[in-house]
């Protein structure tokens, strides 16, 4: 159980050998991830024929339906996640292969977004590496830098990240609209932009046959109030991951894995049936500690680690005032909202002091 007076988190990001000991629960099994497989992609193909049955009875139950399917899919989109790690299965072809199948429910191309991912792993919470276009949801501009944009742009900086825009009418359209191109991907990426372009032809095909078997206007009033709820639970998730109080962002001289695990990664305490459809990423510190760590095994290497239990815990409160903390305060080291940045007087200089410790 997690008590922050075990041991102070400054000792923990000392640990000697902490990564070492993660890596013990890096080995998947084959059993649990097979299981894991029934209880998201089983699940939700049963909740979503239950959802169809509705349409007969009345819509509103559908739409009721429609809470707990977008839970079972972004359990799916954690399996889909994990085979990007090749943290699910031991062979790399059956993760890939999982993951493609995984892509198709999700609409999220599996090679295109893990490749991403896997940038993103390299660098989070590093004020030198931002790629504010590609992680709109898990990094920010300073303070500073903020106050040196022109005011329209400071204005449209400022407007994606307003709440409703940001968390109830911009994911839907990602994950409908933006995924289906391979966005800010350089040419290169050959294998990336491929899987965008499959993707798009499978998931396309698949529609066609709901269609042809179910009738248009049905798979329409089925899968988009699905897909629109997952994406808004997937975003709001993201986002906490790395921007949150107590959060510490650095820079490159500074930044070091384990301690941007602990510092800079979030550990989402959630309830019990919450933390089941979200397949423990809340145990998020863990995760970027060791990507190779089944998503099963999240709390139980939580759990068997005092140097982890000084990580502070954030609940649904913490988790919805962290919605509005979009700025880095490097002066004071903590992470702030719009508001506070137009305070006058306020000092918003680049400095290193504050309450929160370096990473």
């Amino acid at each position: 159980m997690f008590d922050p007076t075990v041991e102070p988190l400054s000792r923990a990001v000392a640990e000697p050998g902490l990564r070492s000991l993660v890596t013990e629960y890096e080995t998947p099994s084959t059993l649990k991830s097979a299981f894991q497989l029934i209880t998201s992609i089983g699940l939700f193909l049963a909740a979503c024929a239950a959802m169809y049955w509705s349409l007969h009875v009345s819509y509103l139950l559908t739409l009721a339906f429609a809470i707990p399917t977008a839970g079972l899919l972004v359990r799916v989109f954690i399996v889909q996640h994990d085979c990007g790690h090749g943290s699910l299965f031991r062979s790399r072809k059956i993760n890939d292969l999982v993951g493609s199948f995984c892509s198709l429910l999700t609409l999220t191309p599996y090679a295109h977004w893990r490749r991403h991912h896997n940038v993103h792993h390299g660098h989070w919470n590093n004020l030198d590496r931002r790629e504010l276009g590609l992680d709109l949801y898990a990094t920010c501009l300073t303070v500073t830098e903020y106050q040196a944009l022109s005011g329209w742009n400071r204005f449209m900086y400022r407007a994606v990240r307003h709440p409703i825009l940001a968390h109830v009418l911009i994911p839907p359209l990602v994950f409908l609209f933006l995924y289906r191109i391979p966005f800010e991907t350089p040419k290169k990426w050959t294998r990336e932009r491929r899987s965008v372009y499959l993707t798009n032809v499978a998931v396309v095909t698949v529609l066609a046959v709901l269609m042809m078997l179910l009738g248009f206007w049905q798979v329409l009033l089925v899968q988009v109030p699905v897909i629109a709820l997952t994406s808004m639970m997937g975003v709001a998730l993201f986002s906490l991951q790395h921007r949150f109080d107590h959060t510490v962002w650095v820079r490159q001289s500074e930044w070091n894995v384990t301690e941007a695990s602990l510092q800079g990664s979030s550990y989402f305490k959630l309830p019990r049936l919450l933390q089941w459809f979200t397949g423990n990423i809340g145990f998020h510190h863990v995760h970027h500690l060791s990507p190779r760590v089944p998503n099963y095994r999240l709390e139980a290497c939580h759990n068997s680690i005092p140097a982890l239990h000084a990580v502070k815990a954030l609940n649904l409160g913490d988790g919805f005032k962290a919605i509005r903390l979009t700025l880095w305060d490097e002066t004071n080291r903590q992470m702030v909202r719009f508001a506070d940045a137009d305070i006058p007087g306020r000092d918003f200089a680049v400095g290193t002091s504050g309450d929160h410790a370096s990473l």
